[in-house]
């Protein structure tokens, strides 16, 4: 698909209960964040050029909706997939997010042209990362 239009940005706005914990979990999982739009209510996580995850703290997240905060103790609000450039970054990474404090998701998923594996963060948000073949991804066998 072609168009003239610049690429669209995506922030994704997540609740934590304990921001300076968050960011030193994901900190450990290799992430850094943009001082320009964090301080001590919320964390801007650089994904890539394009997109963000801002972790906010949970009464600041509140501020944002007129519904109540999912308890992911017992429900699952998203699956955030993140990609990786190889089979092994996906395993050091998510041995990262554990080793962190994280939780274990499903167990790692081989289908060939694509692997992944998931985990848990401190406050129960559901991670897929994940890579794929990219001869697969373009079409190529």
């Amino acid at each position: 698909m072609t168009t003239n239009r610049s690429p669209r940005m995506i922030f994704v706005n997540l609740s934590v209960r304990d921001l300076k914990r968050s960011m030193e979990f994901f900190s450990r999982l290799g992430f850094e964040f943009n001082p320009q739009f964090t301080d001590d209510k919320a964390a801007c996580m650089i994904i890539s050029e394009q997109a963000f995850v801002m972790l906010l703290a949970e009464p600041f997240f509140k501020t944002f909706t007129k519904n109540q905060i999912c308890d992911t103790s017992a429900q699952t609000e998203g699956l955030f997939a993140l990609s990786c450039s190889s089979r092994a970054e996906v395993d050091q990474m998510v041995k990262n997010a554990i080793a962190a404090g994280g939780k274990h998701a499903m167990d790692p998923q081989d289908h060939g042209f694509m692997y992944g594996w998931s985990f848990y963060d401190l406050d129960g948000h559901h991670w897929e990362v994940m890579w794929m073949d990219p001869k697969a991804a373009a079409g190529q066998q």
